[in-house]
């Protein structure tokens, strides 16, 4: 065979696998993220056959939205709130489960996984229950320690809704990143640790200097990997919950797309919102990962 025939096969080989990858990644993300740009310069339901082009007009009206504003904030909060909760717990249970010798170290891991495998429409309606406040897990369980039954309303509060958000949101994530925060650990050679303990250090000095600086490049990815995901995919949780309200105190940007487009036929107002909710995306992306710079430590 000679080099010219080796090259091509080489070649065609690689496209076998570049070119479906490309196809799918253009008609399922590229392609919608043109159209919901061109969008939004329309006025349009969304329904007719007909759209007037109004150019910037919606990116005005949008910004002077009060509710965009706050949408914007309710994700923030969500994106910072998941990243603390999930990274704490799954730090300290991934550390848990593999630098102490627990005889079931298997099974927790399993029960932490469980709700990676529920899907969040399902998470949504177990936390709407648990937050009931006739019949829900939390206010039963208050009650055990008052004399009055609580009738607390865990959603119903304009002000502090979004904090009852959280810790569904927070729960959902904390066995996947375990997971991935288990793997890196099990790649610590387990020799950095016993010359750390003949040196006296202990648990702790030697999470901060052995075990942290060994998984941050994991710890990196999970942490834009939340961020990503919160910005873009907040929207089932808060819908099933809540639908933004009470007086859209809990509106994220993809329920507010999702109400605009869908239930007011504000096609291209929400095309707007689906461009700003990638702008921010990106933008967060590049600044997340320039406060994060740090030099990778390699095993030796």
């Amino acid at each position: 065979m000679n080099s010219g025939s080796a090259k091509l096969q080489r070649t065609v080989f690689i496209a076998s696998f570049i070119v479906p990858t490309l196809l799918f990644f253009s008609v399922f993300t590229i392609y919608p993220t043109i159209k919901a740009l061109y969008f939004s310069f329309f006025d349009w339901s969304g329904m007719s056959q007909t759209k007037d082009f109004i150019g910037f007009d919606n990116y005005i009206e949008m910004f002077k939205d009060p509710i965009i504003w706050r949408a914007i904030g309710n994700d923030y909060f969500l994106v910072l709130g998941k990243i603390i909760g999930i990274m704490a717990l799954a730090t300290f249970f991934a550390v848990a489960l593999t630098r102490f010798n627990f005889k079931l170290a298997g099974f927790f891991r399993s029960i932490f996984f469980i709700p990676n495998v529920i899907s969040v429409v399902v998470i949504g309606v177990l936390w709407n229950f648990i937050y009931n406040p006739q019949i829900g897990f939390l206010n039963s369980f208050l009650s055990l320690f008052t004399k009055d039954q609580v009738t607390i309303t865990w959603l119903g509060f304009a002000d502090h809704t979004i904090w009852m958000l959280l810790p569904p949101a927070i729960w959902a994530g904390i066995g996947f990143y375990m997971l991935l925060l288990i793997a890196a650990i099990q790649n610590i050679p387990e020799s950095y640790y016993e010359a750390a303990s003949l040196e006296g250090s202990g648990q702790w000095r030697q999470f901060w200097t052995i075990t942290l600086p060994l998984i941050w490049e994991q710890m990196k990815v999970s942490i834009l990997n939340i961020m990503m995901t919160t910005l873009n995919g907040s929207f089932v949780i808060v819908w099933i919950m809540t639908e933004g309200g009470p007086d859209n105190s809990t509106q994220v940007m993809g329920t507010y797309l999702y109400q605009m487009a869908f239930r007011q036929y504000h096609f291209g107002f929400a095309s707007a919102i689906g461009v700003l909710i990638l702008v921010l995306s990106l933008l967060t992306t590049v600044v997340l990962q320039r406060l994060m710079r740090q030099e990778t430590v390699e095993l030796g």
